[in-house]
């Protein structure tokens, strides 16, 4: 593989583990978070599902999800499962900003910089919810 297809491998990757995460945190979140994290999931299985494509169009196998994965924080409760999602999202920032960075194809980068931009949306939600501010970063993904 190219340093560009690890790059988009470890975007689905980032993208699976949060497709996991907001459904461990969809049974502790608030219920008047339903809408936006069901929202946000479907945005990114979409992620997702655009760069699974991008990996076929360079006929490369799309990874499998893993049955599993270890959140970063334990979430007990409305607030966890916020900080969990908010995690989630600054993960997925890293691996798109990493994606920006080594994919030199004009639809590589630009399906990269737009999931920056969502996930930086995103993860300025969660950071209003849990009251951290600044609520936005000037680089998300660093």
């Amino acid at each position: 593989m190219s340093e560009a297809t690890d790059a988009i491998v470890a975007a689905i990757g980032a993208q699976d583990a949060a497709i996991f995460t907001y459904g461990i945190a969809a049974a502790y979140a608030a219920a008047g978070r339903r809408s936006t994290l069901d929202e946000y999931l479907a945005e990114h299985r979409s992620r997702r599902d655009e760069l699974a494509r991008l990996l076929a169009a360079a006929q490369v196998a799309v990874p499998v999800a893993a049955p599993g994965y270890v959140l970063p924080v334990e979430v007990t409760g409305p607030t966890g499962a916020v900080q969990a999602m908010l995690a989630a999202e600054q993960d997925c920032a890293r691996a798109w900003r990493s994606m920006v960075e080594r994919c030199d194809q004009p639809q590589q980068r630009g399906t990269a910089v737009a999931g920056l931009s969502d996930a930086a949306r995103r993860a300025a939600t969660w950071r209003l919810a849990l009251r951290i501010t600044p609520a936005t970063v000037a680089l998300p993904g660093t």
